[in-house]
């Protein structure tokens, strides 16, 4: 059965590789080809979403080929969590180019299974430091992840706890607007990317990279996702719901993020702006 999962991960992995596509870092195949989903999930049968727009199926028995598809896997069906769908992770980090050694921050650990992914990316020589604030989900993350001694699992508040200079902060829940924390603690050419969600919990990918006085940002596509405890605020929240309906979310107007409230004279190339932040408008060719 070992060598059946072996080759049932292989092929999902090499999959991921074509349907995403992988095309920066062939890493990211190798990682989701060693990382055993079924140690993430709780036993089986699972509850299983096929696409996001899917009813969810009960799988007839406990193979772990089940797993080994680019699927939505329930972890609390109370909650609509779940074990998210690997292709849009998948594509996330190969946007961000995650190389070895890397020090990764994740806001949002669920039960541990892409904290191990990008622990096989970023290697021994790296470091993944991956917060969860619900302490069930958090315990759980920590003993799925024993095998993994570049892993450190944090109990706390993602948007809060202060984990020192990072090169890359991913962020596994919807949000309104950073943390300051995120932005501050970004090495130069660090990299920053969390969904912004409206109160629908669907939004946009905002990507963030720092550079030496500024941070650039764009926006690389659609989702839609969990909300961040912490990082809601209503207002902008239906004001971020007006700024993109009928927008294609892949190639939104926005060049950089700047940090405070935006200055009378900004108001002009301000495109949204929310609590402690606003994204400065690219102007047409």
């Amino acid at each position: 059965m070992d060598d059946t999962l072996a080759a049932a991960r292989r092929w999902y992995a090499e999959d991921l590789g074509y349907k995403v596509p992988v095309l920066r870092n062939p890493k990211l195949i190798e990682a989701f080809a060693t990382v055993r989903r079924e140690q993430f999930v709780g036993p089986g049968p699972w509850s299983i979403i096929s696409d996001p727009y899917s009813d969810p199926f009960l799988t007839p028995d406990d193979d772990p080929r089940w797993l080994y598809h680019d699927v939505l896997v329930t972890i609390d069906a109370s909650r609509n969590l779940n074990n998210g769908m690997p292709s849009f992770w998948a594509r996330n980090f190969d946007h961000l180019n995650i190389a070895a050694g890397e020090q990764v921050l994740q806001v949002g650990a669920g039960t541990g299974y892409y904290s191990a992914v990008l622990a096989e990316i970023v290697g021994p020589a790296g470091r993944v430091t991956a917060i969860e604030t619900d302490t069930e989900l958090a315990s759980r993350a920590r003993v799925n992840l024993e095998s993994w001694p570049q892993v450190d699992v944090v109990s706390g508040d993602g948007r809060a706890v202060d984990v020192g200079e990072v090169d890359i902060a991913i962020v596994f829940a919807g949000a309104t607007h950073p943390s300051r924390v995120w932005l501050d603690r970004l090495v130069e050419g660090g990299r920053l990317l969390m969904p912004m969600t409206d109160d629908t919990w669907k939004g946009f990918l905002l990507h963030v990279v720092r550079r030496r006085d500024h941070f650039e940002a764009s926006s690389i596509g659609a989702v839609s996702i969990y909300p961040c405890t912490g990082g809601r605020d209503e207002d902008a929240a239906r004001r971020l719901h007006n700024a993109i309906d009928g927008l294609p979310l892949r190639n939104l107007p926005i060049r950089a993020l700047h940090v405070g409230e935006p200055r009378f004279n900004d108001s002009e190339n301000v495109w949204f702006s929310g609590p402690g932040f606003w994204l400065e408008r690219d102007p047409p060719c």
